[in-house]
């Protein structure tokens, strides 16, 4: 099979960059190996600690016998997409014993939702929760008497954390257990136009209520197409998930199966067995760009720009946006799902879902075919879908074809020619932008600036009536460092009804913008950040900027704005009240979005 050739050089150039980080990642994984489960050789004690709560696994872990499984759960039942993992544990304790094997859960992370947090104070903990949860994760795995680990997340930042502990504990095979998304409710753009109705003072807070409740109705992830849903894709296309489990709703027998299959197969493939297939050799730079390759196709979520570059930085592998950038030229927008279209998660599954999408990039050189998986070597086996056919769990031949082509086309005769992502630079420094949502002729804005320290302020001007021409909203003091980097989702409905009013209107931020964010042009994660002084914080009300999502280019039009002194401002707020005290070290040590946002990389660059 051919591959493209931009996706041959950007890989090679990957490897190239990444050979001194990335061996010596693989020399620990390999010591780790061979160390090998710490339980054979702790203290009788030491043993009985580990197995004590165990029930009637404990003989089998006493002899082991078989494979032992730690369960890493996200588990909360406030968290829609969470909720069902109550259920999993048992479940997946249920299929080890079946096959002699036993598992145990090793411990919890915690699981915030953004939905809940959009626009408030806990919103600025969202991205350093992604770091808590990988260190939360590794104590899980630190007692060291277990074979491989299956990961219990879907959400936002927990995904990106978990993959942080999976490749930190590499020599480990893992295995991702999803939880599907919700069945579909009031249509995503109804609920859409219902915020914006609100926003005008149209409807009252009961409508809006009411649309929001017919919108989250039930157990399983949000059905939009926003960061949840795209870990969801890139744990399949990366390798992590067995073959089509992604999109399978909770509550259901195939569910139910996939779940069982996904634990028996973290067994046959550790250490113990003919099979292994430990993290590290799934998650090599090939798997990492097929990932960035789907999130392009698929229009995925800005938040995977910091997300991936994290991932793959803690296996010594080295990614930056030019990587992005080069890929998303070459990647035809195969999926439009809300709010890239009106479609949601279910209708893109049921149009032939990942399968096909996976199918259509193979059959283009676009992904690289040969990678690892937790289900076997190469990636053909992800153009199948899993059936239930009489009580027994199989995979057949997915779809050949768009069931749907207003949600899923050909690679041939794509949306567009190129993907969803697009990096931004110039006089402003470096930023993203999502355009896959955002009409051409919005592509370009060239205004004034109106500048802003918090999004609170931007809401005031709009209900003042200040924003009365083409206007590019400034909203500085938003990245890591200043305040943990929130997303300013919550400012959609306000920049979309002055769009809807003929107005040329567009978002600059070194903040994040949700991964369900939509037509208002939003350059994002600008870098340098407003608090290390970079151009952002030498802005003025009434400068003018342009950004060009077709050059990818976002430059200062006035002239002397860099010969200014940067300014500064009292953070003091953001520092206490709903835990931010603790976060103090996170903010002092964070790195910049071009590193991936992590304490982990505290200080470092891209290159």
């Amino acid at each position: 099979m051919h591959l493209n050739p931009t996706l041959r050089d950007v890989t090679a150039r990957i490897v190239a960059r990444s050979a001194i980080t990335r061996n010596a990642y693989l020399d620990r994984m390999s010591a780790a190996r061979a160390a090998g489960p710490a339980r054979t050789h702790l203290s009788c004690s030491g043993q009985a600690h580990a197995y004590a709560g165990a029930g009637a696994d404990q003989p089998t872990l006493a002899r082991e016998a078989g494979g032992n499984l730690g369960i890493v759960t996200a588990y909360n039942d406030m968290l829609s997409a969470h909720r069902p993992f109550e259920t999993y544990p048992e479940l997946i304790r249920s299929a080890a014993r079946a096959v002699g094997g036993t598992a145990q859960v090793a411990g919890g992370v915690p699981a915030m939702c953004d939905g809940v947090t959009q626009g408030a104070v806990g919103m600025e903990l969202s991205l350093f929760s992604r770091d808590v949860i990988a260190m939360a994760a590794a104590v899980a795995l630190s007692h060291d008497v277990f074979d491989a680990a299956v990961f219990l997340g879907v959400c936002d930042k927990i995904v990106p954390g978990l993959v942080i502990a999976a490749q930190a504990f590499g020599h480990l095979p893992a295995v991702f257990l999803p939880a599907g998304p919700m069945t579909s409710g009031l249509p995503n753009d109804e609920k859409a136009k219902v915020r914006q109705q609100f926003a005008e003072g149209k409807v009252d807070r009961a409508a809006l209520m009411a649309a929001e409740m017919a919108a989250y109705h039930g157990p399983g992830t949000c059905t939009f197409y926003g960061t949840a849903n795209s870990n969801q894709m890139l744990m399949e296309i990366m390798g992590l998930h067995l073959p089509g489990a992604s999109f399978v709703n909770p509550g259901t027998e195939l569910r139910a199966a996939l779940t069982r299959a996904g634990a028996q197969r973290a067994l046959e493939i550790t250490a113990l067995g003919q099979d292994y297939m430990p993290t590290c050799r799934i998650l090599d730079e090939r798997a990492f760009v097929n990932g960035i390759v789907g999130l392009m196709a698929t229009g995925g979520s800005t938040n995977h720009l910091i997300h991936l570059i994290a991932m793959a930085r803690v296996g010594g592998i080295l990614l930056d946006w030019q990587d992005f950038s080069d890929l998303s030229a070459i990647t035809p927008l195969v999926a439009r799902v809300y709010p890239n279209g009106l479609a949601d998660v279910n209708h893109f599954h049921a149009a032939g879902g990942l399968a096909y999408v996976i199918g259509e990039l193979l059959g283009a050189g676009l992904l690289h075919p040969d990678t690892q998986t937790v289900a076997g070597p190469g990636l053909a086996r992800y153009t199948r879908e899993p059936k239930l056919i009489d009580g027994a769990l199989v995979w057949q031949e997915g779809p050949g074809k768009s069931v749907n082509a207003q949600i899923l086309r050909p690679a041939a005769a794509p949306f567009q020619s190129s993907g969803g992502l697009k990096k931004l630079s110039g006089s402003l420094g470096e930023a993203v932008i999502k355009v896959s949502a955002v009409a051409p002729e919005h592509h370009l804005v060239e205004a004034p600036v109106r500048v802003f320290d918090d999004q609170a302020a931007v809401k005031e001007a709009f209900k003042a009536g200040e924003f009365t021409g083409d206007t590019i909203v400034v909203v500085r003091f938003q990245g890591p460092r200043a305040n943990g980097m929130p997303e300013l989702h919550s400012l959609t409905p306000v920049l979309s009804i002055l769009q809807g009013r003929g107005l040329k209107v567009a978002l600059v931020t070194d903040g994040r913008m949700s991964g369900a964010s939509g037509k208002v042009p939003a350059a994002i994660h600008v870098c340098p950040e407003a608090l290390d002084g970079g151009p952002i914080a030498r802005l003025r009300d009434g400068d003018l900027l342009r950004l060009d999502a077709v050059s990818g280019r976002l430059d200062i039009l006035t002239p002397g704005v860099l010969d200014r002194a940067p300014v500064t401002a009292d953070l003091t707020a953001h520092q206490t009240g709903l835990g931010r005290e603790l976060f103090g070290c996170f903010r002092a040590h964070v790195g910049p979005a071009t590193a991936g946002a992590s304490v982990f990389f505290g200080g470092e660059d891209a290159d």
